[in-house]
C-alpha cells in the first residue's frame, strides 16, 4: 500500500517512544519516524526495534545524523562516532532511511552546544567538509543497507543548522555516490518557495534519490524560536496539492511523515494531534498523491 501515514515523534515530543508508538497505531497509523533521543530513552536500539514492532508499526525515517561542518579534528572525529552510531541505530529499528541535517557555519556552532570558530563564515569551505564527510560515511551506511537521506532546510536556518537551503543542492552533494546510499527528502516547511521545486522534484525521482516526504506547514508570523513555526496542515501557507502531485509524479509511493514543531501543538493531548493530522492528510494531501500516481501509472501503461 502506497503513501501511508507515517507519525515524526518530534510532533508529540511529551511523549515517549511507546506512548508514541501507542498513540500512533491506536490512531490506524502504520508507520513512525523516531528522534534519536527516544531510542536512547528507551534503552537502546535494540529494545526500541522490538517496542515498535510490537506495537504493529514499521520506522520509516530515523531522524537524525549530520552535523558535519565542524572544522577541528576532534570535533569531526566526535561528529563520525555520532553518525556511525546513528546508522547502526537505523539499522537495527529497521528503518531504511536516516535523516541528515547537514550542519551550520562553525561561527554559529555555540548556538547548538558545539564550539566552533566565531570567524569562521565561510559557508562555501562548509559545504566541501559536508561533502568528504559523506565519503567516510556512505561505505558504512551501504554495510549496513542504510540511506543517508539529506534534508535542505530553509534559508533561515543556514547559519545555524543546514547548509543545504534547496533540494538542487541536496541533489548535486548526493550525486558523487550511489542512490541507495544517499538520497534526499522533499520536506515541504523547508522547501516549498524553491522557484525550481517541481523540477527539483522530478530529477530526484529520475535520480532514484527520492525516498522520504515530509509534511507540516508554513505558518506565520514566524515564531520566537523559528523551529515553531511548522503548522498543521492547513493552517498556514503551503500548497500541498501541488507538491504532492509533484512528489507523486516523481515515482515517489513510501510513508508521508508529518513533522511539526509548534509550542501549540506539541502541548496538546497526543489524540488531538493525531486525529487532526489524519484528517487533513486525507482531506489536502493523499487525494492528490493518489491522483497523480493514477496518472504516473497509466503513462507508464500506455
Amino acid at each position: 500500500m502506497s503513501f501511508e501515514l507515517s507519525l515524526n515523534t518530534g510532533t508529540t515530543p511529551n511523549l515517549n517512544l511507546q506512548q508514541a508508538v501507542e498513540a500512533a497505531a491506536q490512531a490506524g497509523l502504520t508507520h513512525i519516524g523516531p528522534w534519536r533521543h527516544l531510542i536512547e530513552q528507551a534503552g537502546g536500539a535494540q529494545r526500541a526495534a522490538a517496542i515498535i514492532k510490537e506495537g504493529g508499526l514499521k520506522a520509516s525515517t530515523l531522524c537524525r545524523g549530520g552535523f558535519l561542518t565542524a572544522t577541528s579534528k576532534q570535533a569531526q572525529k566526535e561528529a563520525f562516532e555520532s553518525n556511525r552510531k546513528a546508522i547502526e541505530e537505523a539499522a537495527t529499528i529497521d528503518a531504511p532511511n536516516l535523516i541528515m541535517v547537514v550542519g551550520g557555519l562553525p561561527s554559529a556552532a555555540h548556538i547548538l552546544g558545539g564550539s566552533g570558530d566565531p570567524s569562521d563564515k565561510d559557508i562555501v569551505g562548509a559545504r566541501d567538509r559536508v561533502a568528504r564527510a559523506l565519503d567516510q560515511l556512505v561505505p558504512l551506511a551501504m554495510d549496513y543497507g542504510v540511506c543517508l537521506v539529506l534534508e535542505a532546510l530553509h534559508p533561515m536556518y543556514a547559519v545555524d543548522r543546514a547548509v543545504l537551503s534547496t533540494l538542487g543542492q541536496a541533489l548535486d552533494l548526493a550525486t558523487a555516490h550511489p542512490s541507495e546510499a544517499v538520497g534526499v527528502v522533499v520536506d515541504t516547511f523547508h522547501v516549498f518557495w524553491d522557484p525550481q521545486l517541481q523540477q527539483q522534484i522530478q530529477r530526484a525521482g529520475h535520480e532514484r534519490r527520492l525516498v522520504s516526504y515530509q509534511i507540516c506547514d508554513f505558518n506565520l508570523p514566524i515564531a520566537s524560536n523559528a523551529l515553531q513555526s511548522r503548522g498543521m496542515m492547513g493552517d498556514g501557507h503551503i500548497d500541498f496539492a501541488a507538491i504532492s502531485r509533484w512528489v507523486a509524479k516523481a515515482g515517489y509511493r513510501g510513508p508521508v511523515e508529518v513533522e511539526i514543531f509548534n509550542d501549540e501543538i506539541n502541548g496538546q493531548a497526543a489524540d488531538l494531534t493525531l486525529g487532526t493530522m489524519s484528517e487533513r492528510y486525507k482531506s489536502l494531501v493523499l487525494p492528490h498523491l493518489e491522483v497523480a500516481a493514477g496518472i504516473q501509472q497509466a503513462s507508464a501503461i500506455n
